[in-house]
């Protein structure tokens, strides 16, 4: 299931540099982290679900590096993605 617009809406105004920013890295890396936490409890359910299983090693992977990207870039941000989502870096 992709997020609804709501959910991802309130996530991209929270995480936006700017007004009509959609694509920056923390909102691409919200986005993610997301998803990565939809699909880490359905695997929870269902662990036969190899499909789901790569998509979501593919989603970690993108989001490793988004945050290595942000990481080099504005380390402030950096920090402050990371303790907002609660994540390692």
């Amino acid at each position: 299931m992709a997020l609804d617009s709501a959910k991802k809406q309130e996530i991209i105004s929270k995480f936006a540099e700017h007004e009509g920013d959609t694509g920056s890295p923390a909102v691409q890396i919200a986005l993610l982290s997301e998803r990565i936490n939809y699909l880490t409890d359905h695997l929870k359910e269902h662990k036969k679900d190899h499909s789901s299983r790569l998509g979501l090693l593919k989603l970690v992977g993108q989001r490793k590096r988004l945050l290595k990207y942000l990481k080099k870039k504005d380390y402030e941000k950096y920090t402050q993605v990371i303790a907002e989502l609660g994540i390692r870096g």
